[in-house]
């Protein structure tokens, strides 16, 4: 058996008759239990959190778009369109067109983006799943479906045929829009709104959803001309060679975003946030620590009559600083791996019986993730690591002093 292991366990597990040091013992243990248990509680809730924020994006947002390099807008033949269908790892794709219109309804007015989608759009994305009262577009009318923010706004109802809404968009070169041109200045439309969708408040503000040979006609565009085109790709795909294939077919007048980079700046800040509540709850284990090298350097000062003998049975200063030095280490790592235990438990426990919730329909979010538990080991690891052998050298001094 390992000489400095075996001594470390009895000195860990022993009571002392000293009754000051086995009280800071169990506070130093509890410590390093409630660092682990807050850490992993937080990163598992964050997490939860994160993927929360994301689904709502997830429902609107494709897993590849392409965009034109130049202007608002590209072209395409139906060469290029037979291409892409050819091409392995593309399960479905839609062509968009997007602008920005002013909306009016009885005296009230809105700005938005409609957003032109033609029959394939459902296959690419599940916008349809997040329509709450209405329908999905049909062609049989001019129609809309809006989103939740702007019905507020507007005070709009489906399938109101008394009340229409006005869309409206400039005409391309009529230069500066006065007064005495306004009516010809814009290009109106009326539509019926034939649903509303809920997906998050930034989103529900934003877009107008209508066919997209509606919005065609409306911005006055050529029958083949586009502003972007949403790909839906199997499991398997290879973004970037697909993403390669795809400028190939339209010569490189497009570049393309994947699902990440479409959020970029919602990921950046979820990422900042969770690296900025990681490094907070670090800094608390880091604090609890210092209880474990307090201990450890309580119970030198206690065993210096012990750390003699040890020594003149013919250990080393160095086998007698191990000792510390691993007691140290199974004081972190136990209250480390208990604090994760219990945390993993309650966090499984919120997922299968939702004991706190955020509303009476909405269970906090959480997850589960073997990195945020990995994160958590090393971190004791390391954390405890240092403390230890920071604690453990002050049995040289001990050694010293007792002889």
């Amino acid at each position: 058996m390992n000489f400095p292991l075996y001594i470390a366990r009895r000195y860990l597990f022993t009571k002392s008759k000293s009754n000051a040091i086995n009280v800071i013992t169990i506070i130093a243990a509890v410590g390093v239990f409630a660092g682990a248990f807050s850490l992993f509680i937080v990163l598992s809730g964050f997490s939860g959190l994160r993927d929360f924020s994301l689904s709502f994006s997830n429902e609107f947002d494709p897993d590849l778009k392409a965009f034109p390099k130049q202007g608002k807008t590209f072209t395409y033949s139906e060469e290029q369109l037979e291409k892409l269908r050819n091409i392995p790892g593309i399960k479905a794709f839609s062509k968009t067109i997007e602008e920005r219109v002013f909306l009016d309804y009885r005296s009230k007015n809105h700005t938005a983006f409609i957003k032109g989608v033609d029959n394939d759009y459902r296959k690419v994305n599940k916008i349809d799943s997040a329509v709450v009262y209405g329908t999905w577009l049909t062609d049989s009318e001019p129609q809309v479906v809006v989103g939740n923010g702007i019905s507020q706004l507007l005070n709009l109802s489906v399938f109101n045929y008394e009340h229409l809404l006005k869309i409206m968009v400039p005409k391309p070169g009529k230069g500066q829009i006065t007064m005495t041109n306004l009516s010809n200045a814009f290009t109106t439309k009326n539509v019926i709104v034939t649903g509303i969708y809920s997906i998050n408040e930034e989103l529900d503000d934003k877009y107008v959803f209508a066919n997209i040979g509606f919005a065609r006609d409306l911005l006055e565009m050529k029958e083949n001309e586009i502003s972007s085109i949403e790909f839906r790709l199997t499991p398997d795909a290879n973004v970037k060679e697909l993403s390669q294939k795809i400028s190939e077919i339209f010569n490189g007048k497009i570049y393309l975003k994947t699902r990440t980079e479409l959020n970029d700046a919602l990921n950046k800040m979820l990422n900042s946030e969770n690296l900025f509540v990681y490094l907070i709850f670090t800094l608390v284990l880091t604090i609890a620590l210092f209880n474990v090298v307090g201990s450890i350097i309580v119970m030198i000062l206690d065993k210096r009559e012990n750390i003699k003998t040890i020594f003149s049975l013919g250990a080393t200063p160095g086998q007698i600083k191990r000792i510390f030095f691993m007691q140290g280490m199974l004081m972190t790592c136990l209250g480390g791996i208990v604090g994760l235990l219990v945390a993993i438990v309650l966090i499984v426990l919120q997922m299968n019986y939702e004991l706190v919730m955020i509303t009476p329909s909405l269970p906090y979010p959480v997850k589960m993730k073997f990195q945020n538990i990995l994160i958590v080991l090393v971190t004791i690891f390391i954390l405890g690591l240092i403390a230890s052998y920071i604690a453990a050298g002050r049995s040289k001094k001990a050694l010293n002093q007792a002889n």
